[in-house]
């Protein structure tokens, strides 16, 4: 299977001095679905950026969608679309509409339209001040979608939601799976991901401190401020997310 990343001894100095990220190696196959995880300071938002190319390696090899990452940071940049937990820092149009076209051609209106009514934002001509916190989420990941990007990378995209925003939330990875859209999704806590990702990495410290699939990640999880999901460890491995739901 096709590579989108191909991360080799990758680090990350910021222009202080200071040690950002470093010792990451990793390989994610095209279409599939990476676990980010870490406390708070772990390197998370350092490692989307440099994906996204928004920085540039300080050292190591980084290769997304074929691209180098430290040589073309540009071909990065069209390949890859960052959608950050902070909506408002995001959204800058007035309205659903403008912000969806922000930048793009007058032939992708009905498309972005399109994309936004079935991320239920059916109203093109809304304020975005008066959307609620979940719409505003997904007025940029229909934006980052619009974009048609290789690589989707997702900063905390079940933060702040509520149960059935949660599920729906699960359904768009879902399809952007079936879809072969290459994601990337950090997470504080993993239950929502836990049946989901394909592939998990755990940072801690700035350095990169598991990495593979659920059975070989999860059970180490100790010492690295993360916890487990719920369902590994009720000892039953990796059930559907929602496999109670409607008991009771």
């Amino acid at each position: 299977m096709a590579k989108m990343i191909e991360a080799h001894n990758l680090a990350y100095v910021y222009e202080t001095g200071a040690l950002a990220l470093s010792d990451v190696t990793f390989d994610l196959p095209e279409g599939s679905i990476l676990g980010l995880a870490g406390a708070n300071g772990a390197g998370k938002s350092t490692l989307l950026a440099l994906l996204a190319g928004l920085f540039a390696p300080s050292q190591g090899n980084l290769s997304v969608a074929g691209h180098d990452a430290a040589r073309d940071g540009e071909a990065v940049r069209r390949a890859a679309a960052l959608v950050l937990q902070e909506a408002d820092l995001t959204i800058i149009g007035a309205t659903v509409e403008e912000d969806l076209l922000l930048g793009r051609p007058p032939e992708k209106r009905d498309t972005a339209l399109a994309l936004a009514a079935r991320l239920g934002l059916s109203a093109p001509d809304a304020l975005v001040h008066t959307l609620s916190f979940g719409q505003k989420r997904k007025l940029c990941l229909a934006a980052a979608l619009v974009r048609e990007p290789r690589l989707l990378l997702l900063d905390e995209p079940f933060a702040g939601l509520d149960y059935p925003g949660a599920r729906e939330m699960r359904g768009l990875l879902a399809a952007n799976r079936e879809a072969g859209l290459t994601q990337i999704v950090a997470v504080h806590d993993l239950e929502p991901l836990a049946d989901l990702a394909d592939l998990w990495l755990v940072l801690a410290g700035g350095r990169q401190a598991l990495f593979g699939a659920a059975a070989d990640v999860l059970p180490h999880l100790a010492g690295l401020d993360v916890r487990p999901p719920c369902s590994w460890l009720a000892g039953h491995g990796i059930r559907p997310w929602d496999a109670g739901e409607g008991q009771g």
